[in-house]
């Protein structure tokens, strides 16, 4: 988490110094070489969290033209000066506000003031959860509509192809039949709460000068093909003889996926079975480079190669557990 902090006082900036060594954040005073606009514009863009030392309300005005939706919005927190309160204000659950209040609270002593309905009454925050589990939350106003059951006293029920360790909560269960929410990496719909694991990889094998829109195409004729969730995908994997291929490289940026590559020969040692190509072997050294990358450190290859204009992709998914605390 990309933590900035602003503080309006030398009492709030010894408070903001101190807090951005135990956060491994970055501290600055409004009127010192920033003002409150401009600063917040930018941490607002760039930053995962920002901390405003000072008055709640200056906090509030300053975010308000900026504010968005809870899926998008970076953690707000306001802490008093003097380090009794710190107070989540946007982004609680997903933004992870809430948590980043409590860490506060731990390094100086402030209460965390937090007013979440579910953690008011001690109740299970299933967007709070899915963080906890790496997920992706999409379909974000269905939250309400699973934290509205389970503040009523009902039960809802999560469906998962993954075996879940641990105990469910008061107000979950995850025994089958009808659900409410459910964890998946296709895109299919159900009308339930969805969500996505960031556990798939993308295999590549390109040819040389191959463009960022070649990969755009292969990459949505695989989704369209497999019925996979694009959130599912965090990185690109390939041969080290496209480690520095602009139109590759330009499309993991542009997704912000992870971008990993290979030895030709810790891809032959890959084990299982996979589509071979004489042609492959003779430019790179090994017979499949797309298929090999995406399970060279994953456990199930979910999509084998398919080919469009140049570029080979395949799609694998790692290990992953899931749980209940």
């Amino acid at each position: 988490m990309t933590v900035r902090l602003l503080a309006f006082t030398q009492k709030g900036m010894e408070l903001a110094r101190r807090l951005a060594a135990e956060l491994s954040g970055e501290a600055a005073r409004c009127g010192e070489g920033c003002t409150l606009d401009a600063w917040t514009a930018d941490a607002f863009a760039n930053a995962d969290a920002l901390v405003y030392v000072g008055a709640a309300g200056i906090a509030v005005r300053a975010v308000a033209p900026y504010a968005g939706n809870k899926a998008s919005d970076p953690a707000v927190v306001a802490v008093d000066e003097c380090g009794r309160f710190a107070v989540p204000l946007l982004s609680g659950h997903l933004g992870g506000a809430n948590r980043l209040a409590r860490r506060i609270g731990a390094v100086c002593g402030a209460l965390p003031v937090i007013t979440t309905a579910t953690d008011a009454n001690g109740a299970f925050a299933v967007d709070e959860w899915a963080v906890r589990q790496g997920c992706c939350v999409l379909d974000v106003p269905r939250i309400k509509r699973v934290s509205a059951k389970i503040l009523a006293g009902g039960t809802a029920v999560l469906r998962s192809p993954w075996p879940v360790a641990g105990t469910p909560p008061a107000g979950v269960a995850a025994d089958g039949g009808a659900f409410d929410f459910e964890l998946t990496v296709h895109s299919a719909d159900a009308g339930a709460l969805r969500l996505v694991p960031r556990i798939a990889v993308l295999g590549v094998g390109c040819r040389r000068g191959i463009g960022q829109q070649a990969m755009e195409e292969a990459f949505a004729a695989l989704l369209a093909q497999s019925g996979l969730c694009a959130e599912a995908f965090y990185k690109v994997c390939s041969i080290d003889l496209k480690r520095d291929e602009p139109g590759l490289r330009a499309f993991c940026a542009a997704h912000g996926f992870a971008f990993e590559t290979f030895s030709a020969a810790q891809l032959a040692a890959v084990e299982g079975r996979f589509s071979s190509s004489g042609f492959v072997q003779s430019v790179t050294g090994v017979d499949n480079v797309c298929e090999r990358a995406a399970l060279r450190n994953a456990e199930t290859l979910l999509v084998k190669k398919t080919a469009r204009s140049g570029v080979t992709v395949a799609a694998a998914a790692e290990h992953w557990e899931v749980r209940f605390a």
